[in-house]
């Protein structure tokens, strides 16, 4: 596999009730290899199978079939606990809904995913209090998420994305919840964290508008690629 390649799946689908009358195959053989340091958006209208997608290329999921090798890892043959630490190690997450722990500080939000990967209490801290800094949430960081806006509460998530240095970040529609003004901020820090830190984004939303910010567009119909665009010329399929 070419080592540039930090994603690649092939051929996955993704079926439902497998064996009875209302078996239904959401995803019909998606191919898609990911770069390394792209950004990259996954856009598609509400029942385009981006989400069912989004959850297996974030191991939350297991494809009914095809093959999914994540930093030359072959996923496939994973057990759960495996995958659980890999999940936790190369990806992190960023929702609509944000997903905080909702009686934990800003702070301690953070801090979780490094928790699990056994990090000690003063590195925990000392990362998460660079993280809350780097989004601008430095002033909030013991703050609750009730105590906090949506705009607020998108950039703790982001943080807590970063906290194990993952591999890739896949962004689930993370600004559809937000105003515009609130939205632009979150967008600027993802742009940010590609552009400095070479992170691999993966960004899943139905704006057009929003897809356009980034590199290279994946357009999703009915369980199929449909379309791509590469703005550096690459390939358009």
């Amino acid at each position: 596999m070419n080592n540039d390649i930090l994603l690649s799946i092939k051929d996955i689908r993704k079926s439902y009730y497998i064996g009875t009358p209302n078996e239904l195959e959401i995803l019909h053989g998606i191919n898609l290899d990911i770069e390394k340091g792209e950004f990259l958006s996954i856009v598609g209208q509400s029942g385009s199978g981006k989400s069912t997608l989004m959850n297996i290329m974030g191991i939350l999921d297991r494809p009914t079939s095809g093959t999914y090798f994540l930093d030359g890892k072959d996923i496939g043959t994973a057990k759960n606990k495996e995958l659980a630490i890999l999940r936790n190690k190369h990806i992190g997450f960023v929702f609509q809904t944000y997903n905080l722990i909702a009686r934990t500080s800003a702070l301690g939000n953070v801090e979780m995913p490094m928790l699990y990967a056994g990090l000690s209490p003063a590195k925990r801290k000392e990362r998460a209090m660079e993280l809350l800094e780097m989004v601008g949430m430095e002033d909030r960081m013991k703050h609750n998420p009730d105590e906090l806006s949506g705009g607020q509460k998108q950039r703790v998530a982001i943080a807590r994305a970063m906290a194990n240095d993952p591999d890739i970040i896949l962004a689930d529609e993370p600004t559809g919840a937000l105003d515009s003004g609130t939205g632009r901020m979150v967008m600027d820090i993802f742009h940010k964290l590609h552009e400095e830190q070479g992170k691999t984004i993966v960004l899943i939303t139905h704006s057009k508008e929003l897809a356009d910010e980034t590199p290279r567009i994946v357009t999703l119909s009915d369980g199929n690629i449909i379309h791509e665009v590469r703005k550096d010329g690459k390939g358009v399929a």
